[in-house]
């Protein structure tokens, strides 16, 4: 019988990224300084799939640096894909490298993706014989699985590896056949590659979609028959669906062939792997691999050595006989079974108070809520649980219809001034409990801020913190309440035997990371950042996140129907420019009307996949060429600003109150800058003058009030003036000059007077680039000008404000030093990256190590002024409340009796935040829409 040709197609990034993350808690790192993690895990993981599923042929697929049509067809697809790790980036040559040592094929084809080209190699292989595994965590992969092609998805400490064939994809999606995998990730979305999916359309709706419409087209062809604000979003966002569908999809057309002898598994090069493994100071894969304790200078032939399971053939060995490296730290966790735990379940009133009595005896304890949701505002409390002792937690109980009796009996805990509240993301608690009356009183310790302050570039959630801190894997809430779906339980269906272990584990886990934490900031700079300014921060933006801003749902659904009536005036004016009809929201078709039918150039940019450029860089280039071009751009600016603002935030908003209640990530930039999501607020549009028409619609509460917007005036360049102390601009900031006005007249050695206003335009534009590091490349591209002209304007700036240039280089210096930044309050910025052998990567950090001072402390001053703020209105207990913070701009929803004395304090508070050598400028305005107030 012929042996069954087994072909394994490896998405390659997929397992250098798992194997990388996969060392966080103790990164590998050899003699010469050389992070090793991603490299290890790797070969790890190659050899652990070799040698357990025998393939009879493989290959390791790439991406490459290439644009592909996907960012054709959509510019913003992975746009939020954060850079790659430098962890990641130096281990790529070496991973080749081993590739080549072990005769394994390397392939990848510019302008595909790692998905096409397995794709395209799977059908082609299934054609020849094949029984093809495509070896990937994602599972897009599975609308290629059918008889001969399975998806091959690797385990980890948690979960076991995984094959899809047909049937286990129709059972995981709900679907009916394969086909409709890809409708499926079109309707959803993917957070992850920025795929915008139709709005309001989950995992659930999706599945009850497809079951009823069969497609995307099924659905879009019969959206009339779907009732409600979801069919109206669907209607909306029609062609967003078409083209979700079609980033969705792999393509089968990559340039690559099956080479059955190149895919072939061959041994592999003993000397050229053992070689590579000294220098990355592999000791005990050299063991496994190569049956050596030690690592000889030259590999010998050996019948003697005991050690070795397969003996050399002419310096091959075979990949076969190896056995796997035990290294890999996700075998190791501890979990609950390990452990000798004193969880207690606390059910009744006397136990209860018994508790109380306990906690209120305590100097710090750490609490956790459990409740019915995500949402803070709208979910219900379940119970509570405490713990002050390592490995001893108690779990309160919440019956339904009990919650407020049993929150108020421990109020007197929650808001005791002397006990240190200890959670993890307090501010979800703090609204929980908020909600019943309750509020957190200091002092407190957040364990998730605490370690964004010491490793703010790293992830803070308990399960990741718990593995890397403490060696211990938590139970997982999947365990509970089973995973996302139709059958998934609410945690007050969880039976109360399985939810009371979970919650004191969560209590006794955060308990214990405190502990480790609190030693790791005491007695830094960070420590004060912590207490002074992130701490006291949490009731604040609680109290924004709760109260929320309110919008005229009317004024945006008019503004909707103009907008729509805009963009189909557009799409009809472009047509009878083209002289044809065709369908604008296509790039591919675009491209064909502008450069073959219309031929507007006579060299058109084309992509790698040979289709028409026509992003909004080269529709730009393309200006004034023919007025076809300025509807264009039009036609998209409105389309976007449409979905993404004008259709979606009423979607966003209380149905009663008309409030949108944001809610403000402490966590995530590592300047220390605050980000906002569910919705994004501080991205409203403030450039363009429809733009501008969304922030019109955000309005006080009721006619009592009106708002006010207090924004900071170029406070990083006043930044920059105190920490370079440049003379020249410290003298333009500390005499009240125009800044910008200023940089033009000593760039341009000019007199002040006879500043143009394009002058002017061009110093601010350096102004604002130099600290963000900007070449005379980006400066040319952004002013239109030569190369040349942009460097000639940059020399001068140095020329002219020197100590800026001496300041710049001091902070690269300082940080490949110590290998961070800092703000003027001590606030870190870790730069791993700072001395890397890549070019690319190392720039990007120097640029942070100049930025990060600079905009982390603009983050710190904004913060302490909210908090003075904050301090006052309490001291005068005013009827006015804090709304929005939006980067440098607060806002207010201001009681119109509060007017006049509210300015002067909060101008006052925000001026007066933290002294420096130039002033702290703050403009104040006010009126009936933000769009006003600003």
């Amino acid at each position: 019988m012929a042996q069954v040709k087994k072909l394994f197609l490896i998405d390659a990034f997929a397992l250098i990224y798992r194997s990388y993350f996969a060392f966080s808690k103790n990164p590998r790192i050899n003699s010469k300084g050389l992070e090793t993690s991603a490299i290890l895990g790797f070969v790890n993981s190659l050899v652990e799939v070799i040698k357990k599923e025998k393939p009879t042929h493989i290959a390791v697929v790439f991406d490459t640096p290439a644009a592909t049509v996907r960012h054709e067809d959509y510019s913003e697809y992975k746009a939020n894909r954060e850079a790659m790790p430098e962890g990641i980036a130096v281990a790529l040559p070496y991973i080749d490298q081993l590739l080549e040592a072990f005769n394994i094929s390397k392939l990848y084809a510019d302008g595909y993706e790692a998905d096409d080209v397995i794709g395209t190699l799977a059908k082609k292989a299934e054609k020849q014989g094949f029984v093809t595994y495509m070896m990937t965590p994602d599972k897009d992969f599975a609308q290629l699985v059918s008889e001969n092609i399975l998806l091959y998805r690797p385990g980890n400490k948690w979960k076991p590896t995984e094959t899809w064939g047909v049937k286990e994809v129709l059972e995981k999606f709900e679907i009916k056949n394969i086909s409709q995998v890809i409708d499926f990730l079109g309707m959803m979305g993917d957070a992850v590659d920025n795929i915008p999916g139709l709005p309001g359309v989950g995992e659930k709706t999706a599945k009850k979609l497809l079951a009823e419409y069969g497609n995307m087209e099924g659905l879009l062809e019969n959206v009339h028959l779907i009732k409600g604000k979801l069919g109206e979003k669907i209607q909306a966002h029609k062609e967003q669906g078409i083209l979700s569908k079609r980033l969705a999809t792999i393509l089968l057309d990559a340039p690559v062939e099956i080479n059955e002898s190149a895919l072939a598994i061959k041994k592999f090069d003993a000397e050229k792997v053992q070689a590579l493994f000294e220098e990355l100071e592999f000791r005990n894969l050299a063991r496994r691999l190569l049956g050596k304790s030690e690592m000889p200078e030259k590999v010998e032939k050996s019948e003697n050595n005991v050690n070795q399971k397969k003996s050399f053939n002419d310096g091959q060995m075979d990949l076969f006989a190896i056995g796997v490296d035990d290294t890999l730290p996700a075998t190791s966790y501890k979990t609950i079974d390990d452990l000798s735990t004193n969880y207690t379940l606390v059910e009744n009133s006397e136990l209860r108070a018994t508790l109380l009595d306990k906690l209120l005896q305590q100097h710090s304890v750490c609490f956790d809520t459990e409740t019915t949701g995500l949402n803070p505002l709208k979910a219900d409390i379940i119970g509570m649980s405490f713990s002050y002792q390592k490995n001893e937690a108690y779990y309160v109980h919440i019956s339904e219809g009990q919650e407020q009796a049993i929150v108020n009996e421990f109020k007197s805990f929650f808001e005791h001034p002397e006990i240190q509240k200890i959670a993890q993301n307090l501010k979800y608690d703090y609204k929980v409990l908020a909600k019943y009356g309750v509020y957190i009183k200091a002092p407190v310790f957040d364990t998730m801020l605490a370690h964004y302050l010491l490793e703010p570039d790293q992830r803070h959630n308990m399960q990741v913190l718990a593995q890397n801190y403490l060696n211990y894997s938590p139970i997982s809430i999947e365990t509970l309440i089973g995973k996302k779906g139709k059958n998934q339980l609410s945690m007050r269906q969880t039976p109360l035997q399985q939810l009371y272990p979970y919650a004191c584990e969560d209590a006794d886990i955060t308990f214990q990371l405190k502990e480790i934490f609190h030693k790791k900031l005491e007695g830094s700079k960070s420590y004060e950042v912590f207490k002074k300014i992130e701490m006291p921060l949490i009731p604040i933006l609680s109290a924004m996140e709760m109260e929320g801003i309110k919008i005229d749902i009317e004024a945006l659904a008019d503004f909707s129907k103009k907008l729509e009536q805009r963009v189909i005036e557009l799409n009809d004016n472009v047509q009878k420019l083209a002289g044809t009809s065709f369908n604008l929201a296509s790039p591919k078709q675009l491209g064909k009307i502008l450069f073959e039918h219309m031929k507007l150039v006579d060299k058109p940019k084309k992509t790698k996949t040979g289709q028409y450029s026509t992003s909004e860089d080269t529709l730009l280039r393309l200006k004034g060429k023919h007025t076809i071009i300025d509807d264009i751009l039009e036609f998209r600016q409105l389309q976007k600003l449409k979905s993404t603002y004008v259709d979606a935030l009423p979607e966003m908003a209380d149905a009663y109150t008309h409030r949108i209640h944001t809610t403000y990530q402490q966590a995530v930039a590592a300047t220390g800058r605050l980000s906002s999501v569910n919705p994004n607020l501080q991205n409203i549009p403030i450039r363009s003058e429809k733009g501008r028409e969304v922030r019109k619609a955000f309005v006080p509460k009721n006619e009592n009030f009106t708002l006010l917007a207090a924004d900071y005036s170029q406070i990083e360049l006043r930044l920059m003036a105190h920490l370079s102390q440049d003379e020249g601009m410290l003298s333009a900031f500390q005499n009240g000059e125009d800044i910008h006005a200023a940089t033009a007249a000593k760039v341009y050695q000019i007199e002040l007077e006879k500043v143009s206003r394009e002058q002017r335009s061009y110093a601010k534009m350096v102004n604002f680039g130099i600290i963000y590091g900007i070449s005379a490349f980006g400066l040319a591209q952004r002013l239109g000008i030569k190369r040349g002209e942009a460097k000639e304007i940059i020399d001068n700036y140095f020329m002219q404000y020197p100590k800026v240039k001496d300041y710049m280089d001091l902070c690269v210096e300082n940080a490949r030093e110590k290998g961070f930044v800092e703000t003027i309050m001590g606030r870190k910025r870790m730069l791993k990256d700072i001395n890397s052998r890549n070019a690319v990567i190392r720039g990007y950090a120097e640029r942070n190590a100049i930025n990060a001072p600079i905009q982390g402390s603009a983050a710190d001053i904004i913060k302490m002024a909210m908090i003075n703020v904050d301090e006052a209105f309490k001291e005068y207990d005013f009827k006015s409340k804090l709304l929005l913070q939006v980067h440098d701009e607060l806002v207010f929803d201001v009681h119109k009796s509060e007017v006049k004395i509210l300015k002067n304090i909060i101008k006052d508070n925000m001026e007066n935040a933290l002294l420096l050598s130039v002033p702290l400028k703050v403009e104040v305005g006010q009126g009936p829409n933000w769009l006003e107030a600003h």
